[in-house]
């Protein structure tokens, strides 16, 4: 199936770590856009970039790639404001 896609959160945790698309490529033995791409779902890693990957930012696969959406990181389900 073509429409299969796979959600992941590359760009989030090379942000937060301070790592370049560059940076993350060369660690991987990819080049820069395929990190790219991954980021924007453009294309889908195979299961050996996807583990290798999981083992670069040192997480559980379930950290970066889902079948499902991400929740978006701030987007709380209790409806409290913290204005006064």
């Amino acid at each position: 199936m073509s429409s299969e896609v796979t959600y992941n959160r590359i760009a989030m945790l090379r942000a937060e770590r301070g790592i370049s698309r560059r940076q993350l490529a060369d660690a991987l033995g990819v080049h820069y856009q395929t990190v790219g791409y991954l980021e924007r779902g453009e294309f889908s890693p195979s299961l050996h970039l996807a583990l290798r990957i999981c083992a670069y930012f040192e997480v559980p696969v379930e950290v970066i790639f889902s079948l499902e959406p991400f929740p978006r990181l701030g987007a709380g389900s209790n409806g409290v404001s913290r204005s006064a």
